[in-house]
């Protein structure tokens, strides 16, 4: 299952009380000891692995977060410098890599803060109405079967594409870190500096836009498959053949 079918899979589930099951435990030996090691000695080529090792991963992240390309470069600059300038601060209690992308989904986020981009939508406008018992007020579309479907894929991905650009950029820096990067909740609150409470509200949120806007845009292409179709097949009227 590709990222997108993740996202869209997330965005299709209910909110649960607890968390998901952490991930497995990592390996006892720090898979980048060597870049490490290199970084801390200052070795005339440890920034040039660094940038081998990390550059186009960490870019990825900036551009899902930020949604720029130029802001994105500027992001794995940033990013990287700081690596090499704090590498001595780097204690070894998570991995490497993990530290690292704490680092530049920061800068990212400060990024969209520094840029202060206008909001292109209220999500209290468009998120769905609930009961007080926590249903839906109104029906939604079950969308979910054509998550695997091949045909659909693409059009899946460009719809999501559209609506992940449509969020505010707060919660889309959230959903991206958990959803995507798949960052726990509590490090999705370390890097945006929010309390875990606000880190889980502001996924589940984003997660309702999207399966909002996901849901919109395949009713309208049902809508539009059925007004392609024939009245007399599509109501299944009187097929004989009239004789006069």
């Amino acid at each position: 299952m590709d990222r997108t079918a993740i996202v869209v899979d997330r965005t299709d589930q209910e909110p649960r009380g607890a968390e998901p099951r952490p991930r497995a435990p990592r390996p006892a030996i720090e898979p980048d000891a060597t870049l490490v090691a290199q970084l801390r000695r200052a070795d005339a080529g440890a920034a040039e692995a660094l940038v081998g090792a990390y550059g186009d991963r960490v870019y990825r992240l900036a551009i899902r977060i930020t949604g720029h390309a130029s802001d994105a470069e500027e992001v794995v600059q940033d990013a990287l410098w700081t690596v090499v300038r704090k590498i001595d601060t780097f204690r070894g209690e998570s991995a490497f890599g993990s530290w690292l992308y704490r680092i530049a989904a920061n800068a990212a986020y400060q990024k969209l803060r520094g840029r202060r981009r206008r909001t292109e939508v209220s999500l209290d406008d468009v998120l769905p109405s609930f009961h007080d018992d926590g249903q839906h007020a109104a029906s939604t579309v079950d969308w979910s079967p054509t998550v695997d479907d091949p045909s659909r894929q693409a059009d899946l991905r460009l719809v999501l594409t559209a609506a992940m650009d449509a969020l505010p950029e707060d919660y889309r820096a959230a959903v991206v870190l958990r959803d995507i990067e798949e960052f726990s909740v509590a490090e999705v609150a370390e890097m945006l500096g929010l309390s875990v409470a606000n880190a889980k509200s502001r996924v589940h949120r984003a997660r309702l836009f999207l399966r909002q806007r996901l849901a919109v845009s395949l009713a309208t292409s049902q809508e539009s498959a059925q007004e392609r179709i024939p009245p007399r097949v599509r109501g299944g009227g009187d097929r004989r053949t009239h004789v006069p």
